[in-house]
């Protein structure tokens, strides 16, 4: 008997010394999200994060990354579930807030700015050319960030907002860019990469976001309410891994050019919810368009200012898209601080 008590203890110092290790793994396995990007050049810093491998090595299991065509249209998917987080241009995330009643936080940006306007430069000689009826003009969906910034331009040039507005075409950047090269558009509204795709292919971007909006905030990274209740340690992660590929990004401006028009190429096959016909899905980004998109037409920066999101929901409200809201119910920043 006494033999089988020693058996029994020694079974229990075994079970007590090994199996804590198994109990230290379990509470340190990785944090599982579902991302979402914007197909353009403004969420270089996430695939460059995925290239890399950063997401994986700070203990975040990324089991969806899917690309969507627009910012607005991931608005949308946000509004229906499923994504915990998102590199997402900041106006869409505020119509969400504000009109999909999706519960988010901005919690880190990404970059300033990143819209602009190509035109064919021998049909459209200056802003005012855009309000003749032989010039057509395409323009991303009424409350996207680049409709709020043709709007803009029409206060710095003196342009008829609502001629402007309800002549433009209807259509996504990528659309746009291939409208303008079959001559069926004269000048359309984008967000970066696409207008530096077209001042590649020989049209003139006209004006951008840096001349009609200073400091405007172009796109940010949210996580949902409900990730932040269950996993506010994977947020932080996320903040580091958005903070560090962004700073790869201004140290490494060749290499992160080249990461992002590979990763965009690629995503460009499937996109979220456009059906790709075989022009969109042959549409080439080079590096150099890239390059442009990042260090000209953006200021890549995990800055937020929150008097510059108020700024821009108190415009969007102006514009009738939604009603105003204290930018502080959708900005938190505490992991951001946290890293500085």
């Amino acid at each position: 008997m006494r033999r089988k008590g020693v058996i029994v203890i020694l079974v229990i110092a075994w079970v007590l010394t090994w199996g804590h290790p198994c109990t230290v793994k379990a509470e340190t396995s990785p944090h599982k999200i579902t991302l979402a990007v914007e197909f353009v050049a403004h969420a270089a810093c996430a695939h460059i994060a995925r290239a890399k491998g950063w997401y994986r090595q700070a203990g975040l299991t990324v089991s969806s990354f899917d690309n969507y065509i627009t910012g607005m249209a991931l608005a949308s998917a946000l509004s229906r579930g499923g994504i915990d987080a998102a590199y997402i241009c900041a106006i869409p995330a505020i119509v969400a807030f504000a009109n999909g009643g999706v519960k988010l936080k901005i919690v880190c940006g990404t970059h300033r700015y990143g819209y602009g306007l190509i035109v064919n430069p021998e049909k459209v000689k200056a802003p005012r050319d855009l309000l003749r009826k032989d010039v057509r003009v395409a323009c991303p969906r009424e409350g996207s960030p680049t409709d709020a910034v043709m709007r803009k331009m029409c206060d710095a040039y003196h342009l008829n907002a609502k001629i402007l507005s309800h002549k433009a075409l209807r259509m996504p950047p990528p659309m746009i860019l291939m409208a303008l090269e079959s001559g069926r558009i004269d000048a359309g509204f984008c967000c970066e990469q696409f207008p530096s795709m077209g001042v590649e292919t020989g049209f003139k971007e006209m004006a951008s976001a840096r001349d009609v909006w200073p400091g405007m905030q172009g796109s940010v990274l949210i996580v949902t309410d409900a990730l932040i209740r269950r996993d506010p340690e994977g947020v932080s992660k996320l903040v580091k891994v958005t903070i560090n590929a962004t700073r790869f990004i201004l140290s490494h401006p060749e290499q992160a050019s080249v990461i992002t028009a590979r990763a965009l190429t690629v995503a460009g096959k499937k996109i979220f919810p456009l059906r790709i016909d075989r022009r969109l899905a042959g549409l080439r980004i080079s590096p150099r368009a890239v390059k442009r998109a990042l260090f000209k037409q953006m200021v890549c920066t995990p800055e937020v200012d929150v008097r510059m999101i108020q700024e821009e929901i108190d415009y969007l409200a102006r514009l009738g898209y939604i009603k105003k809201f204290d930018a502080r119910k959708i900005v938190d920043l505490r992991w951001l601080h946290a890293e500085e």
